[in-house]
């Protein structure tokens, strides 16, 4: 540790956190890859390790799966009752967060941190149920998966094909006090998994062939082990900054490679990457921009882009630091950010005399790196040498050195006028003053001048012999000596503290420039407003003409508003860009040669449009990330602006879904009532004996209209119904023969006319199911089936038990389906209209998916290869029905 002070401001902040964290519970996560790991297991040994220790514990909610060795681990350990929770004619325990409140132990333990409570709960989430633990000042042991990571859930799902729902935010996670990782390497945790340690054999068997394959396993364990690394990482870096030290610490390897303008940098970057993936380790990309590179030819800043670019698509951190001298700036960020090594390239072609006269880089960082390593690469080679166009040479500003030229002509001029009065020591002053201003105004070459020219025109003019540069008095020696070394200091640190301020004053108008455009775009409402803002701002800050292109309806980018319109071959190189979501055009190493530069605006992995601005040169590295973060800015606002509008139309269509269900509800009910009536009646007439054939022709013909008429409100009365989820499953175990036979019944009259067969397997299991919504579903089926078949076509019913499920399969030899139209018929109001057939209101096939979904299973239809339609849907069967309870057997002695 050095004697450098901590910074105060983040010092404060983390006090001011500590002490609000110190008001609050101390949360503990037990942290694992996969379930089976042992992460309860190991949550409950710490819990009666810190019972033994005299702290009060409180078993809030464990998950056992049934696992016997950890039941065993809660003999003696205070448990809290669970509180029985009733939804939808199901009962659910749940952690019982009031009671854990008013009980308010030290230790609460409460597994499964990323669960979903059941509705009524008092919070949707168990991590809000801890939160509210931890605001109590109660101590928390949890449990969780990586899996539950909400940034990792992408990740997982792509690596395992599993979509995870229950997730808890990142911000938990790293606010933890104390993460303990629980592992199981892969083979040991699949042995449990066959042994019946993790889950039942049905649910085990399931597990292996899918989420718990050993590369699933793998892959997560790699992910846990890498996420428990980085908090350890931020953990080391905090303690770091809080104790001011700067001395590297080698518990992890992080390289710096140095880059700049020159070509040899690309073979640089290539050589730290593979460094990188050898150790493995972090690596980034620092180019130091000093008073002397700011004023670099525009191919050496566009070579500089183009660097930093290659090192981007290798994987590597990128930074743009800013600094007198590059040694030193470099090795302040490797020690701020942990670096063990830094990569720099071998200087090629420099005199030895230059060296010694102004320094080099490589002497300057092996004197001062100390603990850090570094790495001289070669970057030197034939091929590359001839690429190196020669620099060249800046325009000399000959008024600057003009205008020097006069100041010390001036302060000559003072110094003559008042010389009988001051001693000669004392108009080195003037010189010294005429320096500094000479400095200010016009750099480094014209105060190096006014610096020489001061000391010789004080010789000429104020010390004896005057008119002469002989000396009479050899002190006057050492007196040119000071002035001369003091003129010098004095220019260069003039000049440093000129082109400090000039730093100083881009950067306050990069920051004012991104706060006035984050400004405008949060305060604007509507694409227009943005597209506007958006191009005023970079107009102002970059000048040239910029553009946004929006794709329309076809994929085709057109202007949205823009100060210059592209031509054909400018928006072929944006829509290049806004298909592969890359950066090209002006100065890209991607159609150079095109007149602008268009980067993509990018969101989500989702790119929205394109901007492009044309200008004279290219853009240096830091303007071009500050144009990158308008792009970025701007596309956020866009995206916001379409989720707005997103959301408005659901809101809408909410609102309309809403009203059209009330109206189809009211409506219902209030024609089922005189259509059960007119249905009554004319089934009664049909029951007396009519006097004419016509008349019981009408009455027949009144039937069966006002009965078909009835089924169609029915049909909207049950949509509503399932919608509105106001219809509860009266589930029973029943044998799917007698559903069948109910629909097949019901419908008997109109099926007499096809040729109906039945394929049912003597051994079908029951099934728990709500036998009337099932009949239903049949009767629907069997009823689309009558309409869109022709007469003594044939209708064939079978089911077949397999898998846990069973799936019973309606087919007919009909006209078949529309091609392409199998999952649009299950839609509301869709009705398919083949020439000649009836349709009806097209609610019948989405009632019947409705009511399988709700009974877990699933509905699908196809076309027969030999002609015709087929409808199948699964009823799953998730446990046994109940044996049948054996009656209690009579004694012989008890009275009849």
């Amino acid at each position: 540790m050095n004697g450098q002070r901590p910074d105060p401001d983040q010092l404060l902040a983390r006090v001011q956190a500590e002490e609000t964290r110190a008001q609050q519970g101390k949360l503990k996560i037990f942290f694992g890859a996969a379930a089976g790991v042992g992460k309860t297991y190991t949550m409950l040994e710490a819990a009666r390790a810190q019972q033994a220790a005299g702290v009060r514990v409180l078993v809030g909610y464990v998950e056992l799966h049934g696992r016997q060795e950890t039941e065993a681990l809660l003999d003696g350990l205070e448990q809290l009752p669970l509180r029985q929770m009733a939804y939808q004619d199901r009962s659910f325990k749940e952690f019982d967060l009031e009671q854990a409140l008013a009980l308010h132990p030290e230790l609460i333990l409460v597994d499964e941190f990323a669960h979903t409570n059941a509705p009524g709960s008092r919070h949707p989430k168990r991590w809000q149920d801890i939160e509210e633990l931890l605001q109590a000042g109660i101590n928390v042991y949890t449990t969780v998966n990586v899996q539950h990571l909400e940034s990792l859930n992408d990740v997982v799902a792509q690596i395992t094909g599993v979509v995870v729902r229950e997730t808890i935010p990142d911000t938990l996670f790293a606010l933890a006090d104390e993460v303990e990782l629980v592992d199981l390497p892969p083979d040991n945790l699949l042995q449990r998994l066959k042994d019946g340690k993790i889950y039942l054999p049905a649910q085990a068997q399931n597990a292996l062939t899918n989420f718990f394959r050993k590369g699933n396993l793998i892959a997560l364990r790699e992910l846990a082990l890498r996420r428990t690394a980085e908090r350890v990482e931020a953990q080391m870096q905090d303690y770091r900054r809080d104790n001011a030290i700067t001395q590297t610490w080698p518990a992890g390897e992080k390289i710096l490679v140095c880059v700049g303008p020159s070509p040899l940098s690309a073979r640089l970057i290539r050589t730290t990457c593979r460094m990188a993936s050898r150790l493995p380790a972090d690596w980034i990309a620092v180019y130091v921009e000093t008073p002397q590179s700011a004023n670099l030819p525009a191919p050496d800043r566009q070579r500089v882009t183009q660097n930093l670019r290659l090192a981007e698509q290798l994987g590597a951190q990128t930074m743009t630091l800013t600094g007198q001298k590059i040694s030193e700036e470099l090795l302040l960020y490797a020690r701020r950010t942990n670096a063990s090594k830094i990569v720099i390239g071998k200087p090629a072609g420099s005199s030895r005399w230059k060296e010694l006269l102004f320094g080099s880089l490589v002497d300057d960082l092996v004197r001062s790196s100390g603990e850090i390593d570094l790495y001289v690469i070669n970057g030197d080679t034939s091929t590359e040498r001839e690429a190196i166009p020669t620099p060249k040479a800046a325009p000399i500003d000959w008024a600057a050195y003009g205008w020097s030229v006069l100041v010390v002509a001036g302060c000559t001029a003072v110094a003559r006028l008042i010389f009988p009065y001051f001693d000669a020591a004392n108009l080195v002053m003037l010189y010294l003053l005429g320096v500094v201003g000479v400095a200010s105004r016009f750099g480094r070459g014209a105060s190096i001048l006014a610096s020489v020219l001061s000391v010789i025109a004080f010789d000429f003019f104020c010390v004896p012999p005057y008119y002469s540069f002989a000396v009479a008095d050899t002190q006057y020696l050492v007196t040119f000596g000071v002035l001369l070394v003091v003129a010098l200091v004095i220019s260069r640190l003039t000049v440093r503290t000129r082109q400090q301020a000039e730093a100083a004053r881009q950067r306050e108008r990069r920051t004012a420039s991104l706060y006035a455009m984050s400004r405008d775009l949060a305060s604007a409402r509507g694409r227009e407003d943005l597209v506007a803002i958006t191009l005023r701002q970079i107009k102002e800050v970059f000048g040239g003409d910029p553009v946004i292109l929006l794709p329309d309806a076809q994929g085709s980018l057109t202007a949205a508003s823009t100060l210059s319109q592209p031509d054909h071959n400018e928006i072929g190189v944006a829509q290049w860009v806004l298909d592969r979501g890359a950066m090209a055009g002006q100065g890209t190493n991607t159609l150079p040669g095109a007149k602008g530069l268009y980067l993509p605006l990018q969101v989500s992995q989702k790119t929205l449009g394109v901007v492009g601005i044309f200008m004279d040169e290219p853009l240096a590295p830091e303007p071009l990330h500050l144009l990158e973060t308008f792009v970025s800015q701007t596309a956020i606002a866009l995206e916001r602006d379409q989720l707005a509008n997103q959301a408005q139309q659901a809101q809408v269509q909410v609102q309309t879904e809403q009203l059209r269900n009330t109206l189809l509800s009211s409506v219902s009910h209030d024609l089922r009532t005189p259509l059960a009536v007119i249905t009554g009646a004319s089934s009664s007439l049909l029951a007396t004996e009519p006097t004419t054939s016509s008349r019981y022709e009408l009455l027949e013909t009144i039937y069966e209209e006002s009965d078909h008429l009835n089924r169609l409100v029915r049909n909207l009365l049950d949509m509503t119904r399932l919608e509105g989820g106001t219809i509860i499953l009266n589930r029973e175990w029943q044998p799917l023969e007698e559903v069948i036979g109910a629909a097949l019944s019901r419908l008997e009259k109109s099926l007499h006319q096809h040729i109906l067969t039945t394929q049912l397997p003597p051994d079908l299991p029951l099934v728990c199911i709500d036998s009337l919504l099932i009949t239903q579903v049949l009767i629907n089926l069997l009823e689309n089936a009558l309409k869109y078949t022709p007469a003594q076509s044939a209708i064939e019913i079978s089911a077949l038990f397999d898998h846990n499920a069973i799936t019973v399969t309606l087919q007919d030899n009909g006209p078949g389906l529309i091609a392409g139209h199998e999952e649009q018929i299950f839609e509301k109001f869709y009705r398919a209209q083949p020439a000649g057939l009836a349709t009806g209101v097209g609610l019948g096939l989405t009632i019947c998916r409705a009511i399988i979904e709700a009974h877990g299973g699933k509905i699908w239809a196809e076309n027969n290869v030999l002609g015709g339609a087929r409808f199948c849907f699964t009823l799953p069967i998730t446990e046994p029905p109940p044996l049948p309870q054996a009656e209690e057997a009579i004694p012989r002695d008890t009275p009849l």
